[in-house]
């Protein structure tokens, strides 16, 4: 049986590269069309399409190439770098090509994502602390200091201060643009870490395309966003769950003065936007793109007559799995929006109600119940018989059943829940959860005979954090 609609190529494909890192660089430009923009048009640079999935790779490239010229950066030796993760990337693949050692600080907010592809390149990946600023030893970047100087044969990336960061695209990315826009772009939205982006790409349309704007996307809690649009900084700053952009302090590569305005984005928008980006356009971008976009957005609804404008997709959206499209990872987040209930049911993370809660049933084995705690990580399930709740069993039950006798996998899980069950009704205080936890129980949440959820100690600390706000 043949197709009635046969398939149709557009376009040459092109020919064969002897390297995966030939592939770096001349990405795609997409006009998006499912954001409101005024009279404006947004094209969006599609720097997700990278070998190593992210603008990162550019960057990466060119420093590597420019420490090998120099003779910074010896055959067999190590590269180091404090990164938010993309940059670590692009220099793992390109060590991992050629030969060297990669030792990459990142901050433990990091998606686990990024971890695991770290890894898999192979690079040493040393995690600190998020919660610090740039002067205290467990910062990611003075962490990157000493690992240098312990480690013979090191050479520090160090993009933030690495010239041949803003190279690269003044080089490269900026004239992309250019050409790919046939010379007529109004405004460029970036968003910055290292700052190199925003800097590289500004110096080359200062030079051939004095009326590009250059528009800076910063999460709310960094400092970049005053600093550009009132030549400030402040003494107080916050923190962000969006990775890449944004910053404690003025990176040294960077030149903000080329600048023309910048915007402050929450996570929450970040976030919503690249949730709309992925099922109105198709693109799955990270949350940065989303700040980017968001910010880009707001500028297109200034302007007074139509501009042409640029935003940067700065990395793909496969490193947020387990966040920005994590669905529980959003709610915990208080990023997804639910009708209160005014009890208890607030609390619970994953409802019954939304088909949200794994179960395992009294004739499946242990090891069925254990590989479904692992897979959704989560430490116990209820066990249900049909549509009726009949016990539980959390991680303590199947060891202390498997620890002298491992072939007891196989037993059932009838043979070991807990089938005395404690239940709360969803009326009950708030207060009634610390005594629960206090006896090493969670609270099995019952409206009549109807289970309603679980309530766990982590679910009662996100209760807690997004009421603080």
């Amino acid at each position: 049986m043949t197709s009635s609609c046969p398939l149709i190529f557009m376009s040459v494909p092109p020919a064969p590269v002897a390297s995966i890192l030939d592939l770096v660089g001349n990405t795609a430009l997409v006009e998006a069309t499912c954001f409101d923009t005024g009279s404006c048009r947004l094209f969006l640079k599609l720097e997700n399409q990278n070998p190593g999935g992210s603008i990162k790779d550019r960057v990466a490239l060119g420093m590597i190439r420019a420490a090998e010229e120099s003779g910074d950066l010896k055959p067999g030796g190590t590269i180091v770098e404090a990164t938010a993760g993309n940059t670590g990337l692009g220099l793992a693949l390109v060590a991992t090509l050629h030969g060297y050692r990669c030792v990459v600080v990142v901050p433990d907010k990091m998606s686990r994502e990024k971890i695991f592809h770290l890894k898999a390149l192979g690079a040493d990946v040393r995690l600190t602390r998020s919660d610090v600023n740039k002067g205290h030893p467990e910062y990611y970047q003075d962490m990157a200091a000493r690992l240098v100087a312990e480690i013979p044969g090191a050479w520090w990336a160090n993009q933030f201060e690495n010239p041949a960061n803003p190279a690269t695209h003044e080089a490269g990315t900026g004239p992309e643009i250019l050409r790919q826009m046939d010379g007529d772009v109004d405004a460029i939205v970036c968003g910055a870490g290292s700052g190199g982006t925003i800097t590289g790409i500004g110096r080359y349309m200062a030079r051939h395309s004095p009326k590009t704007e250059m528009i800076l996307a910063d999460p709310e809690g960094s400092l970049l966003a005053q600093y550009v649009n009132h030549g400030t900084l402040s003494n107080k700053v916050g923190s962000w769950l969006v990775e890449g952009i944004g910053e404690d302090f003025i990176p040294p590569v960077s030149d903000l003065s080329l600048a023309k305005k910048a915007y402050t984005v929450s996570d929450a928008d970040a976030f919503a936007t690249i949730r709309i980006l992925l099922k109105k356009e198709g693109i799955l971008a990270g949350p940065s793109s989303g700040a980017i976009i968001a910010a880009a957005s707001r500028y297109c609804l200034e302007q007074t007559k139509a501009k042409r404008v640029v935003a940067m997709v700065c990395d793909s959206g496969n490193k947020y799995l387990s966040k920005a499209y994590n669905d529980y990872w959003m709610a915990d987040q208080g990023f997804l929006e639910t009708e209160p209930a005014g009890d208890l049911r607030d609390l619970i993370g994953r409802k019954r109600s939304e088909r949200a809660v794994v179960t395992v049933d009294p004739s499946e084995t242990l090891m069925a119940a254990f590989g479904r705690m692992k897979l959704h990580d989560v430490s116990q399930l209820p066990v249900f018989d049909g549509d009726k709740i009949v016990g539980i069993i959390d991680e303590s039950d199947i060891l202390l059943t498997v620890l002298d006798d491992e072939s007891r996998f196989e037993n059932p899980v009838r043979n070991s829940m807990t089938a005395k069950l404690e239940t709360t009704d969803p009326s009950q205080p708030i207060d009634v959860l610390p005594f629960l936890f206090a006896e090493d129980k969670i609270a099995i949440v019952m409206d009549g005979n109807n289970f309603l959820g679980l309530i766990t100690r982590i679910d009662l600390l996100n209760y807690l954090r997004q009421r603080t706000g």
